[in-house]
């Protein structure tokens, strides 16, 4: 279960992926990049929501 300390950290990677995207969409006449920052900002909400509850099941399992 290590493993998952650091999955957090792939979220980051996906919302700058959406970024980029996003940034590129802006510049063509018919793209759509408000659907790529949204998922990019789905993607920073979830990193900070991962890590806020992990710290919170760590601090659990510290105490027992």
């Amino acid at each position: 279960m290590n493993y998952l300390k650091y999955t957090k950290y792939v979220y980051l990677l996906i919302a700058v992926a959406f970024i980029y995207d996003g940034i590129t969409k802006l510049n063509e006449p018919g793209g759509t990049p408000w659907i790529s920052f949204s998922l990019a900002g789905v993607s920073v909400f979830m990193f900070f929501f991962r890590n806020k509850y992990s710290k919170k099941f760590d601090d659990h399992y510290k105490k027992q």
